[in-house]
């Protein structure tokens, strides 16, 4: 994997099965140094992190196709199954002038619908046998793989991988209970932790009705992954072909006396066949194209911090913290350092390095290690500056409710965001969850959390926090704020374009709202298409809902796309973002179908 590039250092991931390093060769780089950095995670699993830092005042070359090989033991590493079609060698761009992006969020490789990644990789051969202009940057805003929504034959696979590359093991350190369910399919949710009905405050909702609290809130955590080596496992299956040459998917079998049980395995098997196929297309555009991402709930588990009391229940048992600093531990492998280049995630590879070489012996105190570590947040000083947002762990917890939705920013993060987009005058914004959403959408999330039911439709939208919500707004309104801002969200497994402008404003600038959700995985298509109507009918431009909305002050225009009337787009794809001078020019939607939906950026409603 290309992951982030930029002219002072470039970062390569490697997994192999061999230990021995290898050498990055790139003539058209100039002039570099090569450190890196191996973690093994088994006996046959080794992760190379590889740091080439320019010796050369000028720096890398940008905007320029870069080719590429590895050598190992002085040998060239035969890397023709990383190439693009029509190609010959692998090949980067160090993004500085971004000219298209290639965007996306929520990949859940059970999912019925196509793989949008695989298109990605069809456009991008495309335009480099074509040599036409190419995205230079892939960028994954959340949800890249599911950790608490597992399919049956994925956690068979799950268990032969980490058998087949002998991947160390952490079990001793939760119990056998828990070490046993990796033997059961579709029954981890009743092993689950859980806060006893009486062990509750006598003032909690459902105390009286004796009903005990679930630590994980996600609808479909029958198979959540447990241990450590099952989330390093699920990562390398929903990247790498190879690693399923290890696993007879095809063998994989389950018998059931609960025929609903039987049947879901059946389908879910079904549609993990079409994943696979795919994912020769995938590896190729990993290793073609730089990648940033951004974690979002799935990446660790549905509803992850959404309210105080979650964070309580959840960071007081020593199981469900464990599971939840696995999530995170993963995360640091296959996707932290690959986004700061290793330049604040390094330490804590480094402190990893020391757990896995004692065996984990010591690794409930690496939990509190990486859970109190606050530098997930990155920028990347590209022409617009992007600017990733940790809208996870730096949570503005509601004190006087702790069964509120939290902000999804705390007040010192919105400050440093703030102090980023000062004298910019374009900017590009990752936030996993949408800054503008569907107000219809929010409406109701809102009546569920009047009525104290916040987790059962996750409320967890930018304007769920009055706090939050307030100074968002005030950043957006102020005078220096620049003339073009592109929000780049997911989560909420639909896509749309909105723009947005200030009602009280002399500066005449705007903000993009580009939700693309998801790349594998989609919204029901008949429930959008209710709620895209009913937003139309209460939310025009000229009702007076608007008026009762926490972002009042600013105009929020939809943008139809130019194949229907509708704004809301429920099918698999990845967003192709065009600017000109920093500037949109262009949206669209390339669907894992092959078709193409564009936004209409000049008709607004």
């Amino acid at each position: 994997m290309i992951r982030r590039a930029e002219p002072r250092q470039v970062t390569l991931f490697i997994v192999s099965s061999q230990q021995a390093p290898f050498k990055v060769n790139a003539q058209a780089l100039g002039e570099f140094e090569q450190t890196q950095q191996i973690l093994a995670l088994g006996e046959h699993c080794f992760c190379h992190f590889y740091f080439l830092n320019s010796t050369s005042t000028a720096g890398f070359v940008v905007d320029t196709l870069i080719s590429y090989q590895l050598e190992h033991n002085n040998a060239p590493v035969d890397l023709s199954a990383f190439y693009l079609d029509g190609q010959s060698s692998c090949s980067f761009v160090i993004a500085k002038q971004l000219s298209s992006i290639l965007h996306g969020s929520c990949r859940n490789p059970h999912h019925e619908s196509k793989d949008a990644l695989i298109t990605a990789s069809h456009f991008l051969a495309s335009k480099r046998k074509n040599n036409e202009p190419e995205p230079s940057l892939l960028v994954m805003s959340g949800d890249q793989i599911y950790a608490d929504d597992v399919a049956g034959p994925m956690l068979l696979a799950v268990e032969q991988l980490i058998h087949q590359l002998k991947l160390f093991k952490e079990t001793n350190l939760i119990d056998e209970l828990q070490a046993d369910a990796k033997h059961t399919l579709y029954t981890r949710d009743t092993i689950l932790p859980i806060t006893k009905w009486h062990e509750r405050s006598k003032l909690e909702f459902g105390y009286w009705l004796r009903q005990d609290l679930e630590h994980f809130t996600s609808l479909k955590s029958h198979n959540h992954l447990v241990h450590l080596e099952e989330f390093f496992a699920l990562y390398l299956l929903t990247t790498s072909a190879a690693c399923w040459q290890l696993v007879g998917l095809d063998d994989l079998t389950f018998e059931s006396n609960n025929q609903k049980h039987s049947s879901t395995f059946l389908q879910e098997k079904q549609n993990l066949i079409d994943f696979v196929d795919g994912l020769p297309e995938v590896e190729k555009l990993f290793a073609n194209i730089s990648h940033i991402t951004m974690f979002d709930d799935h990446d660790v588990t549905d509803d992850w911090n959404l309210t105080a009391g979650w964070e309580q229940a959840v960071y007081s048992n020593p199981i469900s913290k464990r599971i939840i600093a696995n999530g995170l531990i993963s995360y640091l492998v296959f996707q932290g350092v690959g986004n700061d280049g290793g330049e604040y995630t390094k330490a804590l590879l480094n402190a990893l390095d020391e757990q896995i070489t004692t065996q984990y012996r010591h690794l409930k105190q690496f939990d509190n290690q990486i859970l109190a570590f606050d530098r997930w947040h990155y920028t990347l000083d590209t022409h617009p500056k992007i600017i990733a947002l940790d809208t996870r762990t730096h949570r503005w917890r509601n004190e006087t409710d702790f069964n509120e939705p939290s902000g999804l920013l705390d007040w010192e993060q919105l400050v440093e965001l703030d102090d980023n987009m000062t004298g910019l005058e374009e900017v590009i914004l990752i936030s996993p969850a949408p800054v503008f959403g569907v107000k219809s959408i929010e409406a109701i999330q809102a009546i569920f959390n009047f009525c104290g039911q916040p987790l059962l439709v996750d409320v967890e939208n930018w304007m769920a926090h009055e706090g939050a919500a307030r100074k968002l707004m005030q950043i957006f309104k102020r005078a220096d704020t620049p003339i073009e801002t592109l929000i780049l969200s997911g989560d909420v497994h639909y896509s749309f374009c909105f723009s947005v402008q200030s009602r009280f404003s002399n500066r005449d600038n705007r903000i993009w709202q580009l939700t693309a959700s998801g790349i594998k995985n989609e919204f029901p298509k008949s429930l959008l298409s209710k709620l895209n109507t009913l937003d139309s009918i209460l939310y025009h431009p000229s009702s007076p809902l608007n008026f009762f909305t926490k972002r009042w002050q600013m105009k929020v225009h939809k943008h139809r796309h130019k194949q229907s009337t509708k704004h809301l787009v429920s099918d698999s794809a990845i967003s192709l973002v065009c600017l000109d001078n920093e500037r949109l020019t262009h949206y669209q939607l390339l669907h894992g179908d092959g078709n193409i939906t564009e936004f209409d950026l000049k008709e607004k409603s």
